[in-house]
């Protein structure tokens, strides 16, 4: 596993280092310390304050490459992320207000919205990781985020629970609402969301990764966040997906958004893989469970 911390030499971004070093001493991770001065004659004073910060970093029994760049932070980031391959990497999260689309840094939103690797975003402190939230959508392109969120747990001996919400259907579909409270019953249907849930299972389970599947009904917002506090989870995974069109970037939805600003805990910006196309008859099939004969 490679991880990439970025920091500013500042106090605040001490928790993305004390949370990197968690996650990279476990997963006895490569481990790169970037720092980046925005005016070249900061670059020695950033130099020796990411080495205090790279000594901390040694005391959890990781040893990182310090990088220190000098330009504009995300372009920088940018062009780290895009000539070497991270698993992920790690930002501060430092919040900034309590009203409004953005509750945290500018640049937290930014960073998560121009690079290629999945974000694990600061938030809190935390000194293990052992439960992880994933809200899935129930859905085959969170399939990528699922696989991110099992080789993390698996390198930190963490358990996931793969949260679905779905709307409060009418009365007519009660049958279809009790289906999906029992989740055994709904994991053996062949229903698209049942199949999926099914095999984001099997796939976590297959990596040695305790998980469960946990449905809940109402406001997506407000169960995610009942679920998070209920159960006292370490990390929360959410998703993000890429725009279309010629300039490479994502797009980090309303739900991940919220999550960004209320979460307590971490949260990881997980990449979504690309929707599938599905025919008709393949749309019924997954609805109803059909199969050709």
């Amino acid at each position: 596993m490679k991880i990439l911390i970025c920091s500013d030499g500042m106090p605040a971004a001490d928790s993305a280092t004390r949370l990197g070093g968690l996650v990279a001493a476990q997963a006895r991770a490569e481990t790169t310390l970037l720092g980046i001065a925005e005016k070249p004659q900061n670059e020695a004073s950033l130099r020796q304050a990411l080495e205090t910060q790279a000594q901390s970093l040694r005391g959890q029994g990781v040893v990182p490459e310090i990088v220190v760049l000098a330009g504009e932070p995300i372009r920088e980031i940018l062009n780290q992320t895009s000539t070497t391959n991270y698993d992920f990497v790690v930002i501060g999260a430092r919040r900034t207000g309590s009203t409004g689309l953005y509750w945290r840094s500018e640049k937290t939103y930014q960073v998560i919205k121009a690079i290629p690797p999945p974000v694990l975003v600061a938030i809190g402190e935390r000194e293990r990781l052992k439960r992880f939230l994933v809200c899935t959508g129930g859905k085959e392109f969170i399939e990528e985020a699922v696989q991110l969120t099992g080789k993390l747990a698996a390198a930190v001996g963490a358990s996931v629970t793969l949260l679905h919400v779905m709307a409060e259907p009418p009365a007519i579909y009660a049958d279809l609402m009790r289906l999906e409270e029992d989740v055994d019953l709904l994991l053996k249907s062949h229903s698209e969301l049942g199949e999926n849930l099914r095999h984001q299972k099997d796939e976590l389970e297959k990596l040695g990764v305790p998980a469960q599947v946990r449905v809940r009904h109402g406001i997506v917002l407000e169960q995610v966040f009942n679920e998070a506090r209920e159960g006292n989870y370490d990390l929360i995974v959410t998703g993000s997906s890429q725009a279309r069109g010629m300039f490479r970037h994502y797009i980090m939805g309303d739900l991940t958004r919220t999550i960004l600003n209320h979460s307590n805990c971490p949260v990881l910006v997980a990449r979504a893989g690309k929707k599938t196309s599905v025919t008709i008859f393949g749309a019924l099939k997954r609805l109803f469970g059909l199969s050709r004969k």
